[in-house]
């Protein structure tokens, strides 16, 4: 047993910590913020040797894997230290009334992030979520993850020398490592404003319900479960169904399925083959070892009962480690059967064959809410393809048209997150610039003195950023 009395004295000193920059304003400057995040990003490049190095030891990714998701990384930080710098984030709005009204977006407070198992770098200490809850002006505490716990360490350091570099204070940035107590410690904390989580359906569900209980709830962002469904139309499997079954077994196997886009599911009419072209495919691709001993016994487990299934035929695969596996059952089947339609953590899909393009509408219809949805389709495919692109909107955030789901481009454009269980609020995303929306909240300003509004709001711009007034885009200042 833990002793949970430092446990809470623990949590007490980084919250309290986080509270008092919160509430001091240190990153409230656009300036302090900038100089961060681009100071971060130089800090985690100076560290690359050592965080690949390590970061692989402890996964097991390879090195060419994590140079990529710390390049990604580091971009990432570059792309919100952008925003602040145009002062886009501000959402900056004025109504010159009577009465005058200006409007523009607040720091929500401190920020918990619960790192991720499956990307050391992009999803955990240096992630997303603390990259845009810094850029939004809140100071960050990490939960690092256990399956890296070296990893978070030297990513932790590379922060604080940040910190330290561009002379805010240390509670900027802080990070704890810990149980499962640590985490519903910081989660219950007063002083915790929000939360951001990649992770299982399960561990995102316990941090929102505990969040739920609070005297004052909070906001708990999470990415959890998907199956991201792909539907193979007759047009595209007649023209190029060899091509799509290689492209789709990549997209399995990439990272040992320990992506949370990866191929769930393929949906396809009257089979035709296709099952077997995409089996043969993923006979065809080595096993490889997975995160942590836990995740690879829960994938084992997962195909063993698909084996067992009365009405699943398994094509390829056996429950061993990292091993692909693919398995084929009726439309009918699936719609009947909610376990067939769970996630599955690991490189296994599951085809569902429809008896007519009818019956595959029917299947669309009935997923939960997903963080993407694929539709591989030709000229021919038209009339069904448009009822697709009809449903798939009600349950998917993004939609993907003849290509692999996995991959994710950090760019204000995209959204990464989708109606539960794909995420707790399918209107946030959690990459991409848009990502700081989360940790941000709207004031307006009534009738306040132009000496005393925030400088975003000051009738002479001396930011110089695009505010919006009487409904006009303009960098101009005001003139009264």
């Amino acid at each position: 047993m833990g002793d949970h009395r430092q446990t809470r004295t623990t949590v007490e000193a980084a919250m309290k910590g986080a509270a008092a920059v919160h509430w001091d304003g240190p990153l409230r400057d656009p300036a302090s913020r900038l100089a961060l995040l681009r100071a971060a990003a130089n800090e985690l490049e100076a560290s690359a040797t050592d965080l690949i190095e390590t970061a692989n030891a402890e996964t097991r990714l390879g090195e060419d894997r994590l140079r990529g998701e710390l390049t990604r990384t580091t971009t990432q930080l570059g792309a919100f230290a952008a925003i602040v710098a145009d002062g886009s984030w501000a959402g900056a709005t004025i109504e010159l009334g009577p009465p005058d009204l200006r409007r523009m977006m607040w720091p929500i407070g401190p920020v918990v992030v619960f790192g991720a198992s499956n990307f050391p770098f992009a999803f955990s200490t240096p992630g997303g979520d603390t990259a845009s809850a810094l850029a939004a002006g809140c100071p960050v505490v990490v939960k690092a993850h256990p399956a890296h716990p070296r990893t978070a360490a030297i990513a932790a350091t590379a922060i604080d020398r940040a910190v330290s570099a561009v002379g805010l204070p240390t509670a900027t940035f802080q990070q704890l490592t810990g149980g499962v107590e640590v985490g519903t410690c910081l989660v219950e904390h007063p002083d915790t404003s929000a939360v951001g989580f990649t992770g299982s359906l399960a561990g995102g569900r316990a941090l929102y319900d505990a969040a739920s209980r609070r005297p004052i709830p909070i906001p708990v962002f999470a990415e959890m479960s998907s199956i991201n469904p792909v539907f193979v139309l007759p047009g595209a499997l007649a023209e190029r169904g060899d091509a799509v079954a290689r492209e789709l077994a990549d997209s399995v196997v990439l990272g040992v399925g320990q992506f949370c886009t990866n191929p769930g599911v393929v949906v396809v009419v009257d089979d035709s083959g296709f099952a077997e072209l995409l089996a043969a495919e993923l006979a065809n691709r080595p096993a490889a070892a997975m995160l942590t001993p836990g995740i690879a016994a829960s994938y084992c487990g997962a195909v063993q009962r698909l084996i067992d299934t009365v009405g699943v035929d398994v094509l390829t695969g056996a429950p061993e480690e990292g091993q692909a596996a693919c398995v084929l059952v009726g439309a009918d089947r699936f719609l009947d059967d909610p376990d067939l339609r769970a996630e599955v953590f690991g490189p296994l899909t599951m085809v569902v064959a429809c008896e007519d393009p009818s019956q595959l509408l029917r299947v669309a219809a009935r997923f939960e809410g997903q963080l993407t949805s694929t539709v591989y389709g030709s000229g021919r495919d038209r009339d069904v393809a448009a009822g697709l692109l009809g449903i798939l909107p009600m349950h998917a955030g993004r939609l993907i048209w003849d290509g692999v789901p996995t991959g994710v481009a950090v760019s204000p454009a995209m959204h990464h997150g989708g109606p539960y269980p794909a995420s707790t609020d399918g209107r946030s995303t959690s990459v991409g610039t848009a990502a700081i929306v989360r940790f941000l909240r709207p004031v307006a300003y009534q009738g306040v003195p132009d000496e005393l509004l925030p400088a975003e709001l000051q009738n002479a711009n001396p930011l110089g950023i695009e505010r919006r007034v009487n409904g006009t885009s303009t960098t101009d200042p005001i003139v009264r």
